[in-house]
């Protein structure tokens, strides 16, 4: 199949590589052309203007989003939708809330052009591992697109059609609220071991990898923080300060709208709030009232 690929960050280029390896033609643009060229020389038809990437294209045109969510994806669409024709399909394969897949589906779908919003994950790894996809959308064009997605998922249960549009993003945004709490489990877990009286004297990438073996908690995470530790065993060059992309936030959104208890995604979301803090004012407060009611120690900084 031939496939157009708009966006080449680390994750768009991966992907471009997946198919072309699977023998896809792939038609590749970039908002810099430097990109561009970097995919041609792994095999692909590069395109430097929009215009051209629709030409290059098979009727109908697949067009494969993966942008940062939010405005510029409505940009992108704006330009390529008068470029587009009755019965193309737009995939938007990055992390988008939900409810702007609905939105942009009714556009899309009055100019007769036809949509499907896929989560995706596996990260850098995708290119060697391959990516677990979730899709939404209408399930004809989910089946018209599907070899592509056997092409880029790790085997035939790597990827799922979720339902309408906006589910295979709402799933993703589930996926990524379960995620932030795994992630805070492990790291929890292992500064409870590090400052214990045994944290001096424990391998915590041997921990990792021991835990991936028969244990319950084994996971591709820990399959990670092996790699973390060998790299850097007390992981002194890494600031801990950790980004959240949004997903986790919609999450606990759709938690409150539903009245469904998310206790762990919300303390793991506030948990990354916290790491952006120098010095917690919230911090300064507990101690200013222990201090009061209790005469404790506050400590003080010199003058």
């Amino acid at each position: 199949m031939k496939i157009g690929i708009v966006g080449l960050g680390r994750m768009g280029m991966n992907i471009a590589k997946r198919l072309l390896r699977d023998n896809h033609e792939v038609v590749a643009y970039n908002r810099t052309s430097e990109k561009t060229r970097l995919i041609e020389r792994e095999g692909a038809t590069g395109a430097y203007s929009f215009d051209q990437l629709i030409e290059q294209l098979d009727t109908p045109a697949i067009v494969w989003l993966m942008l940062p969510a939010g405005e510029i994806i409505d940009k992108h669409i704006e330009i390529l939708l008068p470029l587009m024709k009755e019965g193309d399909i737009l995939i938007d394969g990055g992390n988008t809330f939900y409810k702007d897949d609905l939105r942009r589906a009714e556009l899309l779908s009055s100019k007769g052009i036809r949509f499907l919003d896929i989560g995706v994950s596996g990260g850098i790894w995708g290119l060697k591992e391959g990516f677990c996809l979730m899709v939404g959308g209408d399930r004809e064009t989910f089946q018209e697109v599907e070899p592509l997605l056997k092409s880029l998922a790790p085997n035939e249960n790597g990827y799922m059609y979720c339902g309408p549009t906006g589910a295979g993003h709402y799933v993703k945004m589930i996926h990524n609220g379960i995620e932030y709490g795994l992630m805070q489990a492990y790291a929890e877990g292992f500064e409870l071991l590090r400052a214990s009286e045994f944290g001096k004297e424990i391998d915590f990438s041997e921990i990792a990898r021991l835990w991936n073996n028969g244990s319950v908690i084994r996971s591709w995470l820990l399959e990670l923080l092996e790699r973390a530790f060998k790299e850097d065993p007390g992981l002194e060059s890494i600031i801990g300060y950790v980004e959240d992309s949004g997903e986790g936030r919609w999450t606990l959104q759709e938690a409150i709208r539903l009245n469904v208890p998310a206790d762990i995604l919300a303390l793991s979301l506030f948990k990354r709030f916290r790491s952006r803090q120098d010095e917690s004012f919230a911090d300064k407060v507990l101690a200013a009232l222990r201090a009061q009611f209790g005469g404790h120690r506050v400590l003080k900084k010199q003058q």
